[in-house]
């Protein structure tokens, strides 16, 4: 059987959280969004939170509550997920998409400060696998930030959060995402006076904007047992991260003092052809996947073919499986073939 490259960390705690939803017949929203609002607050210490049916309500609520005026241009990672291009578009702004640093995979203060020349006002940080931008500097060209913390839950900076930095914060909650409610996000405002505007908007919201409880139910688990969590996927790291040194390929490093990243999976780049590496790790019964599938530039290669750092990155990065449940047996396996990736 086929080790899968991501998998839903879903133990006994989840699958009961939902199942009494379930028998309560309330999988509409209600209480359990109440409390998952409660824990994201104690968790992140942000002011105020609404959860949303999808990441991309999330940043429309943010534009929202920014007022910043249609036909502005949003500056965005050309790694960063598509769904952040359509909804801008959708919503009549232009996005504005930059290459990375070719060391990190994440946006440089060079290059948005250039990015500001251009007419950018307001920028979307993606803080992509886990790694903490370097968020300090980019806050000092004084453009309001939108980050987003779908992949890099928990990480920080100083001793300060992630998602606590920007005007406001996009949590989201997809299978995929650090932490998952099976869909949906939360938009979250660290300061008072940010989530004073963005909760007029909420108020506001349609019930078909609110997340199920259904949803926020295993959300709420899946956030108090994050540190559990994240202490075997770092763990797992460690050894993974040993392995990757004995062959030719390399992962990636967070850059800067006193950041503590995240583990979201286990990111390779590649010194040979994704094709080659994907069919030795089959062979292994281990699958991977493109890092950067689901990227703006995935998606927009031709009209982004100048982001030459981008578009090396979604060319040759590739995700191999971490997450808690692998266990022990698996984890050593996927380490050895690490170490042994042609």
């Amino acid at each position: 059987m086929k080790i899968p490259t991501f998998s839903s960390t879903i133990r006994r705690k989840e699958m009961d959280s939902v199942l009494t939803t379930l028998v309560d017949e309330k999988i509409g929203p209600g209480e359990a969004v109440i409390r998952l609002i409660q824990q994201v607050k104690a968790f992140f210490g942000v002011d105020g939170a609404v959860a949303l049916r999808s990441p991309s309500l999330a940043l429309k609520y943010a534009l929202k509550a920014l007022d910043i005026p249609k036909g502005s241009k949003v500056i965005v990672s050309a790694l960063a997920p598509y769904w952040q291009y359509v909804c801008l578009e959708e919503e009549g702004y232009e996005p504005l998409v930059i290459d990375v640093s070719p060391e990190t995979a994440l946006l440089s203060p060079e290059t948005v400060l250039e990015a500001v020349k251009e007419g950018g006002s307001l920028l979307i940080l993606h803080a992509a696998m886990g790694f903490v931008p370097n968020i300090q500097a980019l806050l000092d060209i004084g453009l309001p930030i939108i980050e987003d913390i779908s992949q890099s839950a928990g990480a920080s900076l100083n001793e300060k959060m992630l998602g606590t930095f920007g005007v406001f914060s996009i949590l989201g909650l997809e299978e995929e995402d650090s932490i998952t409610g099976g869909g949906g996000a939360v938009l979250m405002a660290p300061e008072r006076r940010n989530w004073i505007v963005l909760k007029k908007h909420s108020d506001e919201a349609l019930s078909t904007d609110i997340l199920p409880d259904i949803n926020a139910s295993l959300a709420l688990v899946q956030l108090k047992e994050f540190n559990k969590n994240e202490q075997i996927r770092k763990e797992m790291y460690e050894i993974y991260a040993r392995s990757i040194m004995q062959g030719k390929h390399k992962t990636f490093l967070q850059a800067g003092d006193y950041a503590i990243p995240t583990v979201y999976s286990f990111p390779v780049i590649l010194s040979s052809g994704f094709k080659d590496v994907r069919q030795y790790a089959l062979r292994k019964d281990i699958e991977i996947a493109p890092v950067f599938a689901q990227s703006i530039i995935a998606y927009k290669e031709e009209e982004l073919s100048d982001l030459i750092h981008a578009k090396s990155f979604l060319l040759r990065c590739a995700y191999f499986p971490l997450y808690p449940r692998l266990g022990a047996q698996q984890a050593a396996k996927i380490a050895k073939v690490l170490a042994t990736l042609p």
